[in-house]
């Protein structure tokens, strides 16, 4: 794909916390309507990278860019402006507001657009994630699962560019994961939005990511399709301590 395609660029990266080494030198790129999935065992440093890109961490070295734009050292609402959105591994939910009013904030303070209300939008991301219906319901009294696809709602509302999903499917049932993997096939076809998802299902991840990129101790050891991570010997001794015969 040309350099039109790439919506997100990150070229370097690096960080390291006092002398512990937590990423080295990850080159990566997701191209428009891509589901990349990242992947590794757990300490890779994939949420951190994550934390990175939406500027929680300044990386050691290194820099990441948004549609051709450098967003490294921008505040986290300007990235979030720019069209960055993401989940938490930890759901991060306002548990005090309803559904509509967790939503609406997000509305408000995402990526700008003046065709639509925050409201309208609001009520737009629970429609698609299926909340429709519990719109009034206050979060901390939603089950974990709809918590989840509250979160998914709050960073469609945004009306991002980019969206980052850190592990949405954890603690959740066959069936619930099933309405995860479907909503995020939805999302990136009807909005329209790339995503970078770590997620340690590797089903999940090969069933519908277009491309899949692995950490192992901070380090990028595979970048490829699905089909292609499967067979790396490398990608299976991280997770499995030595090479399949």
């Amino acid at each position: 794909m040309s350099t039109d395609d790439t919506v997100l660029r990150l070229d370097g990266i690096s960080k390291s916390f006092g002398g512990l080494r937590v990423l080295q030198d990850i080159d990566l790129h997701l191209e428009r309507q891509e589901i990349v999935g990242l992947i590794g065992p757990n300490g890779a440093g994939k949420s951190t990278l994550f934390n990175i890109i939406t500027s929680i961490y300044q990386p050691s070295r290194g820099e990441a860019y948004l549609e051709g734009k450098r967003i490294t050292g921008l505040p986290p609402h300007k990235i979030c402006h720019l069209g960055v959105a993401r989940t938490f591994q930890l759901i991060r939910t306002f548990l005090s507001m309803t559904a509509l009013q967790s939503v609406m904030v997000s509305a408000t303070f995402g990526h700008v657009r003046r065709d639509k209300g925050a409201r309208e939008r609001a009520a737009e991301a629970l429609e698609m994630v299926g909340l429709a219906d519990k719109s009034n319901t206050v979060a901390a009294q939603m089950t974990l699962s709809d918590r989840r696809l509250l979160e998914v709602a709050m960073a469609l509302a945004s009306m991002p560019v980019v969206t980052l999903l850190d592990e949405p499917m954890a603690g959740l049932n066959p069936s619930e994961t099933r309405k995860i993997l479907d909503l995020i096939k939805k999302v990136r076809d009807e909005r329209k939005i790339s995503i970078l998802w770590v997620e340690h299902k590797m089903d999940a991840v090969f069933d519908i990511c277009d491309r899949v990129a692995v950490l192992d101790y901070g380090v990028k050891i595979a970048d490829g399709k699905p089909e292609e991570i499967a067979k790396d010997k490398k990608v299976i001794e991280a997770y499995f301590g030595e090479p399949l015969a």
